[in-house]
């Protein structure tokens, strides 16, 4: 089945005038082909993809051009037949499992409701088929998961469950929007592999949306880049890599992380693009080869930095700690059994040093960073920072040494009150711990740490659903950094964020490292970011740590199995510009 958009633009109304989100799209999909489409947030892809599926408010958004599904035009059929052509025809696995998936119901319900729906079949024959595309996506033990709800499962298991749902109509053309954003590597590249799969038995076509271009050469045929809600380039997967004509792209190339160059900091979009004085994009100039040699990190200058570091005392010490869960069973809930999610780990960690802790989602090493500032109390075992064992503090003079230990979450939605502005999220811990005298004081403080995180004074009364996921990132950044601490956790305070927009983000915790002293653990399941960024590496694996050393060896050479798993799994390796 072929796919032909045809100057595809999306306009939302916005007081008197017309926003554009895509501006005359044209593609084609050819069948058993796999599109890949490329972009940061608010470039215009998710956009696209809910035109293709008549899934945007008709009332809001005024779509023009045409699409056509084997020579039928979607656009203009009712909405009636419109809908037989989702799912039957057409299948969607959206970007966010968790908000797509209803927690109230059953993952099995959910997957046989849409069959039931559209296939018209009976209870009983939904639930056997339910259960085999479990099976098909492998998904483990299916039939307990049939009945399982979605907080119950992994994140990698409830994007199973939607490609399931996707897949529960036999759809000729499949559209996966961002589906392995946050993801492990190790889990990414399970998903990638399993839509590869799935579209070859099927003889399907896929449109594989991602910000990332690592991930997209793992699976696309052809690439379209878009930026501001146009294609800025389209060509096949070997070229776009091999030879990128519009710095736009070359931008979204240099952005991520490389295993193959350590680099000062990370080149990001405006090294690349120039506006003119008409809004028009112009190429700064600055090819990627030129960006990496100005920020190339020397062998000299990482040796001075490594001497420098470790002929200092420890600033933390951990030794031998532990951190284990029961596992209560049964109507009187006895523990039966015990999670070891951290087993005995002993490290040290030295003033003004990254170190960088890796590991697939379940290693424990959440756990560990909440651990060490007793957020979750360990069993046993010592954290000894500046010489003093903070398990052995009681809870009032422990609050107090939180001043000096950060953590930065993973989601800063979700770790910001939706009712406070963010000018008085960033105030509120300075009043608790009574610093900087008076409440004017602390706005003016406010005021300094919010335009240290290249954020705009008029943001202090503005709410958190008004900025962006990079921008939120560098309020909790701020708030971090009000108590004026010496050591913080980074727990994948980067890892949902667009390639640019973590290139910003990694560049100015480096700034902020360097003009505080601050020492930082940076929690990471992604080895080239951890790999750019720490000065030294730690992998974890059930709960225990398997190796540690500089990241360029442990990348180079690595001695376990474990790590050499999680380096494999890296999309975009031996790429000519990654």
């Amino acid at each position: 089945m072929s796919l032909k958009v045809d100057r595809l633009s999306v306009s939302f109304k916005t007081g008197d005038t017309n926003f554009y989100a895509v501006k005359e799209v044209s593609f084609q999909l050819e069948p058993g082909k796999v599109l890949g489409i490329v972009g940061e947030s608010g470039s215009g892809k998710s956009v696209t993809s809910l035109a293709l599926m008549r899934l945007l408010d008709e009332e809001k958004a005024k779509v023009t051009g045409s699409i056509l599904l084997n020579d039928k035009a979607l656009l203009e059929l009712p909405e009636a037949k419109m809908r037989s052509f989702r799912g039957n025809r057409i299948g969607m696995i959206f970007q966010e499992p968790m908000t797509s998936l209803n927690p109230v119901l059953t993952c099995g319900y959910q997957v046989a409701e849409a069959i039931q729906l559209h296939l018209k079949v009976g209870r009983k024959e939904a639930r056997t088929k339910t259960i085999k595309l479990f099976e098909e996506v492998q998904l483990p033990r299916p039939e307990a998961i049939f009945d399982s709800f979605p907080h119950q499962i992994s994140g990698g298991q409830k994007q199973r469950v939607m490609i399931a749902m996707a897949l529960s109509c036999n759809p000729e053309i499949l559209i996966a929007d961002e589906p392995t954003t946050a993801l492990d590597v190790t889990v990414q590249k399970s998903i990638l592999e399993l839509l590869l799969r799935i579209k070859n038995e099927r003889n399907s076509s896929l449109i594989f949306i991602s910000h990332d271009l690592g991930v997209i050469c793992e699976i696309a045929d052809e690439v379209i880049v878009m930026y501001k809600g146009k294609i800025v380039e389209q060509a096949a997967t070997e070229t776009i890599f091999s030879n990128p004509q519009h710095p736009y792209t070359q931008g979204l190339l240099a952005c991520r992380p490389s295993p193959q160059f350590r680099l000062k900091k990370l080149p990001v979009i405006r090294d690349f693009l120039k506006t003119d004085l008409h809004g028009e994009i112009q190429f700064s100039g600055t090819t990627i080869n030129e960006i990496r040699q100005r920020y190339a990190l020397s062998d000299d200058e990482k040796k001075q930095r490594q001497k420098k570091l470790y002929n200092q005392e420890p600033l933390l010490k951990i030794k031998n700690l532990n951190t284990w869960f029961p596992i209560k069973k049964g109507f009187l809930q006895r523990s039966t059994e015990t999670v070891k999610a951290v087993n005995n780990i002993s490290f040290e960690v030295f003033p003004g040093e990254t170190l960088g802790l890796v590991g697939e989602s379940g290693c424990g090493k959440t756990t560990l960073g909440r651990s060490l500032i007793r957020l979750i109390e360990p069993n046993f075992g010592k954290i000894i920072f500046k010489g003093q064992d903070i398990l052995t503090l009681p809870q009032n003079e422990m609050r107090r040494m939180r001043k000096k230990m950060q953590l930065i979450f993973q989601d800063p939605y979700s770790s910001l009150n939706p009712k406070l502005t963010i000018g008085n999220a960033i105030l509120e811990p300075m009043e608790v711990h009574g610093l900087y005298g008076d409440q004017q004081q602390r706005k003016k403080k406010v005021l300094e740490l919010l335009d240290r995180v290249n954020l705009l004074p008029e943001h202090f009364n503005r709410y958190p659903h008004e900025f962006s996921g990079g921008q939120r990132q560098r309020i909790v950044i701020a708030r971090a950094l009000a108590l004026q601490p010496e050591f913080i956790i980074c727990d994948e305070s980067v890892s949902a964020l667009d390639v640019s927009v973590q290139a910003q983000v990694l560049n100015l915790l480096k700034e902020l490292q360097r003009e505080f002293n601050l020492t930082y653990i940076f929690i990471s399941h992604d080895l080239s970011v951890v790999k750019h960024f720490a000065d030294r590496m730690m992998v974890m694996n059930k709960g225990e740590i398997i190796e540690t050393g500089d990241p360029q060896k442990i990348y180079e050479h690595p001695k376990e199995a474990y790590t050499q798993k999680l380096i494999a799994s890296i999309p975009g390796l031996g790429l000519p510009l990654l």
